[in-house]
C-alpha cells in the first residue's frame, strides 16, 4: 500500500470518528432539549482539533512501524490526490452555499455552524474514498 493512500485512509477513519463523537456529545448534552440551546462550540473545537491530533498522531506511528517506507510521490500519487481533492471539494462548495442562505434566512447560529462542519466531513469522506477507489482500481481516462 502506498504511503499517499495510508493517508487517505488514516484521514477518512479520522474525520468519521471525530465527526461521530461530536455528534453523541452533543446530543447527549441536549437531552431532549431543542438543539440550539445546546452547548456546542466547545465540542465543536475539541472534535476538529482533535482530529487534527490524531491524524498528526497516526502518521506518526504510521513513520515509526516502518521507517524505511518510501515516502517518495509519483506522477500517479500526485493526480490521485489531486483528483481526490477536487471530488471532496464540491462538499465545501455546498456547504458554503448553504451556511450562506441559512445566514440570509436568518437560522440559528448553530445550523449554520453544523452544516459547515457536516460539509468538511462529507468532503474529507468523499475525497479519501475517491483516493482510495482510485488506488484500488486506475484512474479514469478523459
Amino acid at each position: 500500500m502506498a504511503h499517499e493512500e495510508k493517508r487517505a485512509w488514516i484521514s477518512l477513519v479520522v474525520a468519521m470518528l471525530a465527526y461521530t463523537a461530536y455528534v453523541i456529545t452533543v446530543l447527549s448534552q441536549a437531552g431532549g432539549g431543542p438543539l440550539p440551546d445546546t452547548p456546542y462550540a466547545a465540542a465543536l473545537l475539541w472534535s476538529v482539533g482533535g482530529a487534527i491530533a490524531a491524524s498528526i498522531l497516526a502518521e506518526i506511528g504510521m513513520a515509526i512501524v516502518n521507517p524505511r517506507a518510501s515516502r517518495v510521490v509519483d506522477a500517479r500519487d500526485r493526480e490521485i490526490g489531486r483528483l481526490g481533492e477536487h471530488i471532496g471539494q464540491a462538499f465545501v462548495i455546498i456547504g458554503a452555499l448553504a451556511a450562506m442562505l441559512m445566514a440570509m434566512a436568518g437560522w440559528d447560529r448553530f445550523w449554520i455552524a453544523n452544516v459547515i462542519y457536516l460539509c468538511f466531513v462529507l468532503s474529507a469522506l468523499l475525497g479519501g474514498i475517491a483516493k482510495i477507489a482510485f488506488y484500488r482500481r486506475s484512474l479514469p481516462e478523459w
